[in-house]
């Protein structure tokens, strides 16, 4: 009998307590219902909509999630410094120039005899900071990891579409499933590359959408206007759950399936 598929979900940004309280409380419920065996998590703003913490760290673990990525603002909370030079569980964008701490891929053991899955995280450089090549990263990163794991998943950390979109074509058939974060925002461009690469632009935002991309409306609108710095603050309201889940062929490791997630869906009203 053929072996099943590995199922993966993977949570769109995680917006300060409001979306730690959604992963809590909603997250265990999808794994059963869409018998997820494995869980991912851009954390990159669990921690007051802006870095990450060890509490924040535990809520997420605690919750169902079996890795933590992140991203340009994994180095915002300085007392969690100590914790992503240790932890297993905690990665930030590999293609960071060579010294700084924390790790930029893992492999980690599936249930079911399924092996093992490397998860490697990259930020892009388009309208961020002048990093190291994601493309010449990613081919380094795959010769560490081609003994070791089946499974291959990349969370491209980045701002432009077109990057992401590059890096997807550049890994077809290399990687499992790429998908993109840090925008905030989901993209419906969810598909199965020709080579095999589950690809999305961006898996969301888990948290507060009575904002701006998880920050206060007026403070976000007052930045626009005035063109000044005005302080940021985690909103509150109209709470989702951003995902994206692809099934992976246990042989090949590739994607053979990919669905968007979100809930609860907008009020959309009729035409």
């Amino acid at each position: 009998m053929a072996a099943k598929n590995l199922k993966v979900m993977f949570i769109g940004d995680v917006i300060g307590t409001p979306g730690l309280k959604m992963v809590g409380l909603m997250l265990k419920g999808f794994i059963k219902t869409h018998q997820i065996d494995f869980v991912i998590c851009n954390g990159e703003n669990a921690h007051n909509g802006k870095g990450l913490s060890l509490d924040a760290l535990n809520q997420l673990l605690e919750a169902g999630v079996d890795v933590v990525t992140g991203g340009n603002h994994t180095w915002s909370n300085f007392n969690f410094f100590d914790t992503l030079k240790t932890h297993p569980k905690v990665l930030r964008p590999l293609n960071y120039p060579k010294g700084t701490y924390g790790r930029g891929f893992g492999i980690y053991p599936l249930p079911g005899g399924l092996g093992n899955i490397a998860v490697v995280n990259l930020q892009g450089r388009t309208f961020m900071y002048p990093i190291d090549c994601p493309f010449r990263t990613a081919d380094w990163v795959l010769k560490q990891v081609k003994d070791q794991a089946r499974f291959v998943f990349v969370d491209f950390h980045a701002e432009a579409t077109a990057e992401k979109i590059a890096l997807g074509w550049y890994l077809d058939g290399r990687v499992s499933a790429l998908i993109g974060t840090h925008t905030h925002v989901q993209t419906a461009d969810e598909r199965i590359l020709p080579k095999g690469t589950g690809y999305c632009s961006d898996a969301g935002m888990t948290g507060p959408f009575q904002s701006v991309i998880g920050m206060q409306t007026k403070s976000a609108t007052d930045r626009m206007l005035y063109q000044t710095p005005h302080k940021y603050e985690c909103a509150e309201d109209d709470v989702h759950f951003s995902a994206v889940i692809v099934a992976l062929d246990a042989q090949t490791g590739m994607t053979v399936g990919i669905q968007r997630f979100f809930y609860p869906e907008f009020e959309k009203g009729s035409l």
